[in-house]
């Protein structure tokens, strides 16, 4: 049992890429990358459900055969599937789909036409210009592949989800070894960064041996790349390089402060240490041989006159200054959010009943819930037309008739067409507790277009979230677009901007939430749940928030619902200003 999701989800993202370049069925295709990012985006592994007698079959997307192949991949490590496949085309052939810009067929004929196997066979063939020689591509092509492959040569990173679970996974081990008195997870991912490049643990224990001893016999744990008495570097399975570092208890603050960066926040806390006289690394602050602090964060910051600054602020963007001046945030904290004005039911692209979506928003704690499935044009994601959406407000009103600790509001995610016309009328849109409004679609359209289209949009009166106001999906499509403009408009109108907690979202950008902070425009965040499992995703949006500089008072969803209902009336008096 000690294959992670990642290792699964690579293992389907292979098949999809093979079966997409041998143009299989793209249903077929399309439920393998589902079933990729589904595994890898889940908050716990997916080993556990089979320890705890789950079927693999409630995770949202996984059918019976996907639950064997899971199974199978659990077992033996591999995929027999996988395996014939890769003997079809070569495994390498695979990854070309990764890079921008190209598509199955135009791998199938670098590979054929140049026997391009291989990323770096490809980069060799750019740089020899022998691609632009081959019918579809040209000199224009070629230059754009040879970009994109020097720039995604760099540093390899993952999403902040699927590096805190890795990480939570190893520290939860490290905790159970005798004599531990503390683990934390420091570093990018402490930060919340939306990708992490390797993990740091922080250790108090008194028998480090012990400490590295454990590690090294960790599932998940492939090679030890460096061991000592108070360090470590370990690889995991997933390629991820996690650092661990065991400290004694009067270190601890400075450890954290010292591991969790940034880089250029700490250089800064050294500068105003060192004008006083003092010096600061990982194990205090000293006064020439006197140590004077660090076994708390708090001592390290007070000790250069500062308070404590929280991790997400430590970017080195202005949370010095403002801590010196006490003009920090109280930072937005999961336990703030009273509702989530975005989730799916299985009416539209969810996996679940709108009844069985209420239950679990309610046992995390929350007292309302809007259930905004997919407008019509969003085919592929079950969109409702106009009876369909009648059906399923009558559903709401009748489970809010009959259910406690929970109310539920009719809402819709509905698609902003090119013009900036929406996918459903306004005399079905007045019906609605509730309007999110996203782009899905023409994401091409030139800066100005696309911008005009979203302010056209936002001048709807029913409108009262715009959904993905910077793109729709990481690994996918963007768009380009002056956020200001968009704010200001947002601003007027009363219409919040969503953070989506959702690992493959994180937009806004934590650089366009403090924006938002500036320019007083309210925030929603939200998960986007399209099942139970991913309403765990909001403590990434509410690390988004954070790293935004956002306070409770400017998330909308932090308000109880009575709170809630005149600012979404508002937002509709403010229509057209």
């Amino acid at each position: 049992m000690g294959t992670h999701n990642d290792t699964i989800a690579a293992i389907f993202d292979e098949i999809a890429d093979l079966l997409e370049i041998q143009d299989a069925n793209p249903f077929r295709v399309r439920a393998y990358r589902n079933a990729a990012r589904t595994v890898g985006d889940l908050g716990s592994d997916v080993s556990a459900f089979v320890q705890r007698g789950m079927p693999l079959t409630d995770i949202p997307g996984i059918g019976g055969d996907l639950a064997d192949k899971i199974r199978e991949i659990l077992d033996t490590g591999g995929c027999e599937f996988l395996r014939r496949l890769q003997h079809e085309a070569p495994a390498g052939v695979g990854r070309l789909l990764k890079v921008p810009g190209l598509g199955p067929r135009r791998v199938k004929k670098l590979w054929h036409a140049l026997n391009i196997q291989s990323v770096q066979q490809l980069m060799q063939a750019a740089q020899d210009q022998r691609i632009r020689e081959l019918p579809g591509f040209g000199e224009k092509t070629e230059h754009k592949i040879l970009e994109a492959l020097q720039r995604f040569a760099g540093e390899r990173r993952v999403k902040l989800a699927v590096a805190a679970r890795l990480g939570e996974a190893l520290a939860s081990h490290l905790r159970s070894t005798p004599g531990v008195e503390r683990v934390e997870i420091a570093g990018s991912c402490r930060r919340m960064r939306e990708t992490v490049g390797d993990l740091d643990i922080v250790v108090v224990a008194q028998d480090q041996a012990r400490v590295m001893d454990r590690l090294a016999r960790h599932d998940d744990v492939q090679e030890v790349t460096a061991s000592g008495t108070t360090r470590a570097t370990v690889i995991l399975q997933s390629g991820l390089q996690v650092d661990v570092r065991v400290i004694r208890r009067e270190s601890l603050g400075a450890a954290l402060i010292y591991f969790t960066g940034s880089k250029a926040h700490n250089i800064v806390i050294r500068r105003l240490a060192q004008e006083r006289g003092l010096k600061i690394n990982e194990y205090g602050v000293f006064r020439d041989d006197e140590k004077i602090a660090g076994e708390t964060e708090d001592s390290v910051y007070a000790a250069v006159g500062l308070p404590w600054i929280a991790p997400e602020l430590r970017e080195d963007r202005g949370e010095i200054e403002a801590a010196a001046r006490g003009e920090l945030p109280e930072l937005i904290d999961l336990r703030d959010l009273r509702g989530d004005l975005h989730a799916h039911s299985k009416a539209g692209a969810g996996h679940h009943s709108i009844e069985e979506m209420a239950q679990a928003a309610r046992e995390r704690g929350l007292e309302y819930l809007a259930i905004a499935d997919h407008s019509p044009r969003a085919s592929t994601a079950h969109g409702l037309d106009a009876v369909r959406l009648a059906k399923q407000c009558a559903e709401i009103d009748s489970l809010n008739a009959r259910m406690e600790g929970i109310t539920l509001l009719k809402g819709i995610e509905v698609s902003i067409l090119d013009d900036g016309d929406l996918d459903l009328p306004e005399s079905v849109l007045a019906g609605l507790d509730f309007v999110v409004a996203a782009v899905h679609g023409g994401f091409g359209l030139p800066r100005e277009k696309q911008t005009a289209r979203i302010l056209r949009a936002l001048d709807n009166p029913h409108v009262n979230i715009l959904a993905h106001p910077v793109a729709l999906d990481s690994e996918r499509e963007t768009y380009d677009v002056d956020m200001l403009a968009i704010m200001r408009k947002a601003r007027r109108r009363g219409v919040a901007l969503e953070i989506n907690g959702h690992p493959r979202r994180l937009d806004l950008t934590d650089v366009h939430c403090r924006m938002a902070r500036d320019e007083g425009v309210w925030v929603a965040i939200d998960s986007d749940a399209h099942s139970p499992l991913e309403f765990d995703m909001l403590r990434f949006g509410i690390g988004q928030a954070r790293r935004g500089w956002l306070a409770r008072d400017k998330v909308i969803n932090a308000r109880t619902l009575a709170q809630l209902r005149p600012l979404l009336r508002r937002s509709r008096r403010h229509s057209r200003a």
